[in-house]
């Protein structure tokens, strides 16, 4: 089973993860691959790509899982510290899993420029 597959069961709350958040558009879990000591995965239950699939109809499901983000941020103690949000899109862009997914990662100081 491909990863795209293993994150549409999560979508569908089907699939075996942490899940830390969701609501009625999104579904946020921790990273089997943490990049920090928190690193927690927010998808859109509706299947999407990349950004580039994105139209302007859309904007409500961003908004959608920046506030997850923010609420992941909270719950995990790193919202007054800090934390970093990242969309990868494309090869190029890091993308690894054809599911958008917005990262979450906090928990230590991270650095810049990331790669």
């Amino acid at each position: 089973m491909s990863v795209e597959e293993i994150f549409a069961q999560i979508a569908r709350g089907e699939g075996d993860a942490d899940v830390v958040y969701e609501s009625e558009q999104v579904v946020a879990f921790r990273d089997i691959n943490p990049q920090a000591p928190v690193h927690v995965l927010v998808i859109p239950r509706r299947q999407i790509q990349t950004l580039e699939e994105l139209t302007p109809e859309d904007g409500d499901l961003l908004g959608e899982m920046f506030t997850a983000a923010r609420e992941v941020a909270r719950r995990e103690g790193i919202a007054q510290s800090g934390y970093r949000t990242v969309f990868n899109c494309g090869p190029d862009g890091g993308q690894e899993v054809y599911h958008l997914h917005l990262h979450v990662i906090g928990g230590r100081p991270l650095k810049w420029p990331p790669g």
